[in-house]
């Protein structure tokens, strides 16, 4: 009977704690455009190629990848963010760039030009694992 009291008032201790924490929420894109151009698998890993337009004053929304992503900038100026908050690169028009899945810092895409900016997108990934996953808004000042 104590083992069944035990085990009730954990749970109950577990739930209040699970209903009361603060909740991290994923910050939204807004202003982005998905085109996939191809997807295929090779033995355990999945590949897939994407055309992503973001508008002028868009973004990605913060994220982070579990595999491998490779783009190119074909088009505009993109504004890579780290949610460290002090790492911000800029990729212009045929620059490449390469996210490793190691990196534990979320990150955002941006356009903050005055133009479309376009990527194309290899996401190379373990087989049924998402192409990225929402992080929370680390609270950096633009």
């Amino acid at each position: 009977m104590r083992g069944l009291i035990r085990i009730c008032l954990g749970g109950v201790v577990v739930l209040g704690a699970v209903m009361t924490a603060s909740p991290a929420y994923a910050t939204p894109g807004h202003g982005v455009t998905v085109k996939v151009i191809g997807q295929w698998t090779v033995k355990d890993t999945g590949y897939e190629l994407r055309e992503i337009t973001i508008r002028p004053g868009g973004a990605t929304g913060w994220h982070r990848h579990p595999g491998l992503v490779f783009a190119n900038v074909r088009a505009g100026t993109l504004t890579h963010r780290m949610s460290d908050c002090v790492t911000v690169h800029r990729y212009r028009a045929g620059e490449d760039l390469m996210e490793a899945p190691e990196e534990p810092r979320a990150h955002l895409g941006e356009n903050r030009g005055s133009e479309p900016l376009v990527l194309d997108v290899v996401y190379v990934s373990p087989k049924g694992v998402p192409l990225s996953v929402d992080a929370p808004d680390p609270g950096c000042a633009r």
